[in-house]
C-alpha cells in the first residue's frame, strides 16, 4: 500500500506551482486544495498527479498540467449560480473542479470508456451536480445555452457552434492556433460579437475534427 502523502503534494502544487503563476482567486485555490487529483489520473501515475506534467490518458487524450487547469479555472471564474458546459471530459478532474464552483456541469466526452470512467470517479467523489454525456462536440446539440463553456482540447479556429452554446454575456475558455504556437483565450459573448482576451501560451492536443486543414503541398 502506498504511503505517498497526497495531501502534502496537493498543498505543494498549489503553493509552489499555481500561486507563482498568478492564480490568486480564493475560490479557485480552495477547490484545487480540495479535489483529490490522484483519483483522476491513471493508477500507475498516481504519484505524479501533482507534478508539473502533462499526463497521458487513453486514445491520445491527456490530463493538462495543473497550472494550465488552474489558469483556466481562474479565467472563467464560474459563479455558484452558473451552469457550465465542458467539452472533453477526459479523466473528469476539471469536471470535478467546475462542479464545485458552479451550479451544474454538463460534460461531453467522445470516448465511451473515458466517459464511463470519469462518471464513476465523480460519483465516488459525491459530485451530484454533474451530467456526463457520451457525445462528439461536432454532432452535439445541448438544446440550451450555458453561462460558461470550458473546452479542454485545442482548435485551429473557434467553432461558431461553440459560441452559440453561450448565453449572452457568457464566456468560454478555449485553446486555439497551429501547434506548437497555441494560445489560451477567453471569449466573451457580447452584443457586438465575441470579445477575445489572450491569456497565455500553451499546447494541448486538438479536439477531433478541429485540427488545422493541411496546407496543400506541390
Amino acid at each position: 500500500m502506498s504511503t505517498f502523502d497526497f495531501t502534502t503534494a496537493r498543498n505543494v502544487m498549489v503553493e509552489q506551482q499555481i500561486r507563482p503563476w498568478n492564480v490568486l482567486d480564493a475560490r479557485v485555490l480552495e477547490v484545487l486544495n480540495e479535489v483529490p487529483r490522484e483519483e483522476y489520473v491513471p493508477a500507475e501515475r498516481r504519484e505524479l498527479a501533482y507534478a508539473d506534467l502533462v499526463l497521458p490518458l487513453a486514445h491520445g487524450e491527456v490530463v493538462m498540467k495543473p497550472v494550465v487547469q488552474a489558469r483556466a479555472l481562474q479565467s472563467m471564474l464560474v459563479g455558484p449560480e452558473e451552469d457550465v458546459l465542458e467539452i472533453g471530459t477526459g479523466s473528469g478532474y476539471m469536471t470535478d473542479c467546475l462542479s464545485r464552483l458552479g451550479r451544474e456541469v454538463v460534460s461531453i466526452e467522445r470516448h465511451a470508456d473515458l466517459a464511463e470512467a470519469a462518471r464513476e470517479r465523480l460519483v465516488r467523489q459525491g459530485r451530484t451536480n454533474v451530467r456526463i454525456q457520451h457525445a462528439d462536440a461536432f454532432g452535439f446539440d445541448p438544446g440550451r445555452q450555458f453561462d460558461v463553456v470550458c473546452v479542454t482540447g485545442a482548435v485551429a479556429e473557434v467553432p461558431e457552434a461553440f459560441l452559440e452554446w453561450l448565453k449572452p454575456g457568457g464566456r468560454m475558455f478555449i485553446v486555439r492556433g497551429n501547434a506548437p504556437a497555441m494560445e489560451a483565450i477567453l471569449v466573451r459573448k457580447t452584443a457586438n460579437g465575441p470579445h477575445i482576451e489572450s491569456l497565455f501560451e500553451t499546447e494541448v492536443p486538438y479536439l477531433a475534427g478541429a485540427e488545422p486543414v493541411p496546407a496543400f503541398q506541390f
